[in-house]
């Protein structure tokens, strides 16, 4: 088949790539002609997938990368998998809008379209189609088929990859459906019918509203355990040994990504605009998971002030600037935001993070360093956001005079104190 691929990021492009691996014909559209330059020269700048793997299927003739729309024509399935962020908390379809309005240029009768980008239910039916049939002049279901699956993508999980990953799938109707699955069925292992488009929305935000919620209790948790002089992660432990009823998470500096900063708030804003009523657990679990980083500057202001010292004119390093472990993502990452709120007490903030690129938005004032011994000893206090399995954590532990440990990563010393 030839498919297109609209969205050539940490969910499109394992998508093209593994499409045109299995042997269909792939056009990779991104507006980022950035990215295209990149990917037409056989680069990848996704963690999980090697540039070796882009070579590969360019050089097969199967894969070509284009901002281009008229290289979109002809297509038998397309898959929009574009963002959707949060404008000052209302959700931003634009992007969907926009690639719709495209695809529908060049709909065809028979042709497919399927949405994966995270959104609140309703969309694919409420919006995607007819946008589609404006712009085609056809009719959803009765001339082409659409359909909507989530994304599952775990960026950096070196177990759960796009093929093992049961991936969800749906239609408006029965053809639609088993025409999404067919093409699905051909990526992956094993896939998962729902019954409508929207059941298959709300399974992205049911997901991500569990990780949510829970890695907000571990949170304000582990902030009272400390006040009460408890050990939070010895009790957590404990609690993962129990062989049901329980699902380890542990606390964190914050929660960063497109994931859980952003879709649990798309059902929040679906149920108080439809049904005028409020997502509590989710307003609840925002609260709790946005003010981590003021949580950690509080604990490092206390560390300064037992030392009598001031975070005003400290020097300060930060490990990790990714929103998550092995990632170079440092979108809506609690490290950011941290850094920021150093940065504008007077610290001086330095970073270590082998995998964020300098091209991501950064504040100016941060300055980047390699983890040297030299660099550890030079700061009065470094902070561990972020365990990438290539930082020296030993070089941390002997070199530091103080270390706030946020993600228990490093072990027992007198100069390590935990979350």
């Amino acid at each position: 088949m030839r498919v297109v691929i609209a969205g050539q990021g940490y969910v499109g492009l394992p998508l093209a790539v593994r499409a045109a691996q299995v042997g269909h014909d792939v056009v990779g559209y991104d507006v980022d002609t950035g990215r295209i330059k990149q990917l037409s020269a056989g680069e990848s700048y996704v963690e999980d997938i090697p540039s070796a793997d882009v070579r590969a299927i360019i050089d097969a003739g199967r894969y070509k990368a284009t901002a281009e729309p008229r290289e979109l024509s002809g297509f038998d399935i397309a898959v929009i998998t574009v963002p959707t962020p949060l404008r000052e908390g209302v959700p931003d379809l634009s992007y969907i809008e926009d690639c719709a309005r495209t695809l529908a240029r060049f709909l065809r009768p028979g042709a497919a379209v399927v949405l994966e980008s995270t959104t609140y239910p309703g969309t694919t039916e409420e919006l995607v189609a007819p946008l589609l049939e404006e712009g085609s002049g056809l009719v959803a279901g009765r001339d082409f088929h659409l359909g909507y699956s989530p994304e599952r993508i775990d960026p950096g999980n070196p177990t759960w990859n796009l093929v093992n990953t049961p991936k969800v799938v749906s239609g408006i109707d029965a053809p639609s459906l088993e025409v999404v699955d067919t093409f699905y069925g051909s990526l992956v292992d094993r896939t998962v019918r729902v019954g409508s488009p929207k059941e298959a929305e709300l399974v992205k935000l049911i997901e991500n509203t569990f990780r949510h919620v829970n890695i907000a209790l571990v949170n304000e948790v582990a902030m009272f355990a400390h006040d009460l002089g408890i050990d939070v992660w010895q009790a957590i432990d404990a609690c993962s040994t129990k062989p049901f009823g329980f699902m380890r998470f542990t606390p964190g500096p914050g929660v960063g990504g497109h994931c859980l900063p952003i879709d649990p708030s798309y059902l929040s804003w679906r149920v108080q605009r439809t049904l005028g009523q409020s997502f509590r657990f989710v307003e609840l679990a925002n609260d709790v998971n946005n003010h981590m980083p003021d949580y950690v500057i509080r604990r490092l202001t206390a560390s300064f002030n037992a030392r009598r010292r001031s975070v005003n004119g400290s020097r300060v390093l930060l490990l990790g600037l990714a929103y998550k472990k092995n990632t170079g993502d440092a979108r809506e990452s609690p490290s950011t935001r941290i850094a920021q709120l150093l940065l504008d007490l007077g610290a001086e903030v330095s970073a270590v993070d082998p995998h964020v690129d300098l091209g991501q938005r950064l504040d100016a004032r941060l300055t980047r360093v390699d983890l040297t011994a030299e660099a550890v000893q030079a700061a009065d206090a470094v902070v561990v956001l972020v365990d990438h399995d290539d930082l020296d954590l030993d070089l941390v532990r002997e070199h530091a005079a103080y270390v706030l440990d946020c993600r228990r990563a490093l072990a027992p010393a007198a100069n390590v104190e935990v979350l």
